[in-house]
């Protein structure tokens, strides 16, 4: 948002203490009322005309627009500077330490379809790039399509898979599994024109060798872990989230958060001081892996 501009008002008693002393018209009192504003149509000593010379109309000074201000969230334009990708691992839970002072952080779920939007005027305001881990049974995922596609469109979002119904995957068949996460990648293809693949988080962290064999037969080649949590998947006050956060971003890691409860929509700005004090960019996986700004149109 812009600055609004602010006006200093002009003290009563120094506006009347201005006015006797034109009247009295002592030396003394001209001297009281230095203090007070000089009047709007004073010309100052620079603008009077010399002696002698013709009197010119002064040529008036445009007033100045007020200067766009950044939003006190802004921590970065665009994507950090990367190394050239290499494809992932199979499983990760930590980006390539050639990334440098980099941070991916990445938001689950999305059970309050507030707390999704409320993260969509934190991307906008802060530039900060994120990773939603879509859960697609949630409504979240539609409700907020307008508002999410041109962030996903211009890769300051990226969109990856987190089942339909949120199902620990060890418990599942294997055509549970694909069940699973085939109705979520349709939502991401049918809603954003993305697909999540390779990226699938498994809910709860449930994963076993097998259940990585099972997704990556549909694409799904890269099992996304995490190193360090909000611990935000149930509700908790600001102070133990700021603690997680404080622990946990730091460079390379790969941060997990939840758009479940409005808890972490209170504390952006404390969110983006800790990135600023450790000199953190962040980048979405899809930055990493597959280039700065990349997103996999279907």
């Amino acid at each position: 948002m812009p600055r609004q501009p602010t006006f200093e008002k002009v003290d009563p008693m120094q506006r009347r203490d201005f006015l006797l002393a034109l009247a009295a018209g002592t030396a003394g009192c001209l001297s009281a009322c230095n203090t007070a504003r000089p009047a709007a149509h004073s010309a100052s000593p620079a603008s009077s005309p010399t002696q002698g010379s013709p009197q010119a109309s002064p040529t008036p000074s445009p007033t100045p627009s007020p200067t766009p201000s950044l939003s006190p969230l802004h921590l970065q334009d665009g994507p950090p500077p990367l190394p050239t990708p290499s494809p992932a691992d199979s499983l990760i839970t930590g980006l390539p330490e050639n990334v440098g002072n980099v941070v991916a952080i990445t938001i689950d779920d999305g059970v309050d379809s507030s707390v999704v939007n409320a993260y969509l005027d934190f991307a906008k305001d802060s530039g900060v790039r994120l990773t939603f881990f879509v859960t697609g049974s949630y409504p979240s995922w539609t409700d907020n399509r307008d508002k999410m596609r041109p962030l996903v469109e211009s890769g300051q979002v990226q969109l990856a898979n987190h089942t339909w119904t949120h199902p620990d995957l060890t418990t599942l068949s294997e055509g549970g599994i694909i069940d699973e996460l085939t109705q979520c990648e349709n939502l991401l293809r049918n809603t954003y024109g993305v697909t999540g693949a390779p990226f699938i988080r498994p809910p709860y962290g449930g994963r076993s060798s097998y259940t990585d064999s099972v997704c990556a037969k549909i694409g799904y080649t890269t099992t996304t872990m995490w190193y360090g949590s909000f611990g935000d998947s149930g509700l908790l006050t600001p102070e133990i989230l700021l603690g997680e956060a404080q622990k946990w971003l730091l460079a390379q890691h790969i941060v997990i958060g939840h758009a479940n409860f409005p808890t972490v929509t209170q504390v952006y700005g404390q969110i983006i001081d800790i990135l600023r004090q450790r000199s953190l960019q962040t980048a979405t996986l899809d930055d990493v892996y597959f280039g700065p700004g990349h997103n996999r149109h279907v």
